[in-house]
């Protein structure tokens, strides 16, 4: 050991002496393993080994050129701090999803450590008022830690729902799949953009009729007039919500100019382009 620890001050010495390249090289050379095995030891989660292998190895290079070998204190002592520190501060600001106190990060990734010591034999996880009891903490901090430690990793909408070319789709393809009101959702909206063009009985109509899926007879007894009076009402209505959407074809109507630059068929939303056609309705 003592014959390590002159080899190694001989080492600093040259190159504290010289600032040559090849006498700092063999300094990182020699303590590589240490680098390396501090990045191994704090690896959690999904991060690539070769990532923190990398951190380590620059927290390395700089404890090499900061290093004082005047001192009677081992590099080794002075550089694992440095390179911890290191790994630590990578966690902290690349390993999170979204941004999260840097205290409650801390708190997160110790409650995490200690539900993986608490757990049984049988692997059951440990309550949240034993890990609080453990940590020093309360169990409200401690729920609120394991809800953030969820943060440290997303998923990605984008990522295969099974393995890679099966053809099952992505995650995002079951938010769709899981409402099948979104289509009618979209139609929704812009019918909505379009009724301020409409007098208010109309707008009552409209909303009776594609809102709340209202039929004909039941809007008439609830208005207070006939059937064929909602028809002719509803139709008129379609007729300014085409004419509103940009119709080319359709000649605005005297009483109501309109209003604003027409709008190209292209951009219209499907549920426009339907009105547009002028499409039968269902009694």
């Amino acid at each position: 050991m003592l014959v390590d620890r002159q080899e190694e001050k001989r080492l600093f010495l040259a190159y504290q002496r010289t600032g040559g390249r090849r006498e700092r090289d063999a300094l990182i050379e020699r303590f590589l393993p240490l680098a390396r095995s501090l990045a191994r030891r704090y690896r959690r989660g999904a991060e690539p080994l070769e990532d923190l292998e990398q951190v380590a190895s620059l927290a390395l290079l700089r404890a090499v050129e900061g290093f004082d070998a005047s001192r009677d204190t081992a590099f080794s002592s002075y550089a694992v701090p440095s390179i911890v520190g290191a790994i630590k501060r990578h966690f902290r600001d690349c390993g999170w999803s979204i941004h999260v106190p840097r205290d409650l990060q801390e708190l997160a990734v110790r409650v995490e450590r200690l539900s993986e010591q608490l757990s049984g034999p049988s692997g059951a996880a440990p309550t949240a008022a034993a890990i609080a009891a453990h940590a020093g903490v309360g169990v409200e901090e401690v729920l609120e830690a394991r809800e953030a430690y969820l943060a440290l990793r997303s998923v990605s909408l984008d990522q295969p729902r099974g393995a890679e070319g099966d053809g099952a789709g992505t995650l995002v393809d079951t938010l769709a799949a899981a409402d099948s009101d979104i289509p009618r959702a979209f139609d929704r909206v812009a019918v909505d953009s379009l009724l301020s063009e409409l007098e208010p009985r109309e707008q009552v109509i409209v909303r009776l009729y594609y809102h709340q899926d209202m039929t004909q007879a039941e809007i008439g007894r609830r208005l207070g007039i006939s059937q064929m009076h909602v028809s002719r009402l509803l139709r008129q209505a379609i007729r300014r919500l085409a004419e509103a959407a940009g119709d080319d074809e359709a000649r605005p109507l005297p009483t109501r100019p309109a209003v604003g630059r027409a709008r190209s068929a292209e951009s219209l939303p499907p549920s426009v382009q339907h009105l547009r056609r002028g499409a039968a309705l269902p009694a």
